[in-house]
């Protein structure tokens, strides 16, 4: 199997009400790879403002007539699966970024990531 050993970058953003979004302050801290130093990328710093906007999404998200509550419990069980397909999918991908974020050999990241 072929593994792409510098992934491109694709979200740096935070995660917020099923959206990527800036952090509140603009604020960004670096991402470095501890092997040798090198800056891998960028990310959005989030702060109390961001953990603010993310507990209000997520207690809306539970709120009586949510789109979330009203699902069938089927459905819902649908999407979790989808989760952990697109998971199993992007296993390698996972693997090298955590591999280049941590300095974690990529052998043991790959086998924590295949046992998700």
């Amino acid at each position: 199997m072929s593994v792409n050993r510098n992934p491109q970058m694709k979200y740096t953003q935070i995660f917020i009400n099923d959206e990527f979004v800036n952090s509140v302050s603009g604020k960004t801290f670096d991402i470095i790879n501890p092997s040798n130093g090198q800056l891998i990328t960028k990310v959005q710093e989030g702060d109390r403002a961001d953990i603010d906007k993310a507990v209000i999404a997520a207690r809306n998200a539970f709120k009586r007539g949510s789109a979330w509550r009203t699902m069938d419990a089927s459905e819902r069980g649908r999407l979790l699966f989808k989760l952990a397909d697109l998971i199993e999918r992007d296993a390698n991908e996972l693997a090298v970024l955590e591999t280049l974020e941590s300095g974690k050999p990529y052998t043991s990241a790959i086998k924590y990531s295949q046992n998700l």
